[in-house]
Parts: C-alpha cells; sequence; structure tokens
C-alpha cells in the first residue's frame, strides 16, 4: 500500500520559522553589552587538568588553572621569565622592545576585596602604602613606584603591573583586559616543553681514536 506524504502549505510553514529564528536569537547578548570596563580575564581554553596545556605547567610546578597569557602593543614576551609563583601560581614578563619598559603578569591563588585591597602590597614590594581604586570588577592599585590592575577570578587573582613612570595607566588597563586563558597555540609560545630536552654526547678532545677510547694520559719525560 502506496502512503501519500503530506505538504504543509507554504502559509503553515511561515509561522514555524519565525518561531525557529526567534528562538535562536533569545539567548544572543543584546546591543547594549559592553567591554569597555575591565570583567572576568578567564576565556575558553582546555579543561583543567587535561592537554597540553596541563602536562606543561604541571611540568614546570604550576597549577594549570592559573596560567595566563597577555598582550600589548610593541610589548613581546621575555621566555626566560616565564615559570613558578608562590606555591603553584604562574608569573611572565612583556618587554617593550623600544624603551625596555616591563609588564608583568602574575596569578596567584586568593582574592581581592575593599577591605584586603589595601594590605597587599604592588608588585610584592611589602610594607609600602597601597592606594586602591575600583574600575568595573578589577582594582587598580598603586604603590612604591608600580601600579597594577587586579582581576579577581573564582579562587585566584590575575594582576598585570609595571612601574608607573614607564607603563601608563591606559596601557596597563588594556593588558589587564587581554589576560585569558592561552590556546593552543599560544600554550606553545608560552610554555616549555614537558618533554626532556635530548640529552647528546660530550665531545672530548683527548679521547685517542683507537684502543678502547680511554683518555691518553701519558706524561712526557721528566714528569
Amino acid at each position: 500500500m502506496i502512503r501519500h506524504a503530506r505538504v504543509l502549505p507554504v502559509l503553515a510553514l511561515a509561522p514555524l520559522l519565525l518561531t525557529a529564528c526567534g528562538s535562536e536569537k533569545a539567548g544572543a547578548p543584546g546591543p547594549s553589552a559592553s567591554a569597555s570596563a575591565p570583567a572576568s580575564a578567564a576565556g575558553p581554553a582546555e579543561a583543567h587538568g587535561t592537554g597540553e596545556l596541563a602536562s606543561r605547567a604541571q611540568a614546570m610546578g604550576v597549577a594549570p588553572e592559573l596560567v595566563y597569557v597577555t598582550e600589548a602593543p610593541g610589548f613581546t614576551l621575555a621566555q626566560q621569565s616565564v615559570g613558578v609563583l608562590g606555591d603553584d601560581g604562574f608569573s611572565a614578563t612583556w618587554v617593550d622592545g623600544e624603551t625596555n619598559a616591563l609588564l608583568r603578569l602574575a596569578v596567584d591563588r586568593g582574592t581581592v576585596t575593599a577591605d584586603t585591597c589595601p594590605e597587599q602590597p604592588v608588585g610584592d614590594m611589602s610594607g609600602e602604602h597601597t592606594t586602591c581604586e575600583r574600575d568595573g570588577s578589577a582594582w587598580y592599585r598603586t604603590g612604591a613606584g608600580r601600579h597594577e590592575y587586579a582581576l579577581p577570578e573564582e579562587g585566584h587573582v590575575v594582576r598585570v603591573s609595571a612601574e608607573t613612570d614607564a607603563v601608563s595607566r591606559d596601557v596597563l588597563r588594556a593588558a589587564a583586559l587581554a589576560a585569558h586563558r592561552p590556546d593552543a597555540a599560544e600554550t606553545d609560545r608560552l610554555l616549555p616543553s614537558a618533554e626532556p630536552a635530548p640529552s647528546t654526547p660530550v665531545e672530548r678532545g683527548d679521547l685517542p681514536p683507537f684502543g678502547d677510547g680511554a683518555p691518553d694520559n701519558h706524561v712526557d719525560v721528566g714528569g
């Protein structure tokens, strides 16, 4: 027996199409959304404890969830600066090729509140007076000739700091806004490989090309 499929009239399909399109747009952010103030620095990244980022970070002794990267015009990563901060935190420094100004990114466990902000020194300079100013969801902090933006995240704080007279607040703020979890390509540039460097035999010039290869310890007459 042949069954005939029912075909909906075009007029009947129109409301269905409109409904489907409306449902897709319902969850989209409206045009009023703004990124003008520092917000969460977290971004898309591999799940904690998995992937290349985790293996490289753990090989350094850094917690994978504390690895961040940033960028600023004219600044390039100083690869030798990448390392552990505290117990399992992360830090790295970017250098301006023209002025040699330094931009430091530091991520460590903890938080920053209105009560604790003045008690936490800027740039690890203990004993110095610290001023705090709220800027969106971040804190703009100054002290000991340095300034920084501190962005509290879940269980940790992302800090971007520099010398006050070397890096402007606008550049510092932009770098703080740019801080995010690294993707695969950024991880490859940021963190050293987890694989140990291949060992190469050391060539010795005192080994004779014959015999058992023992060093030539021959002493001339008269010692």
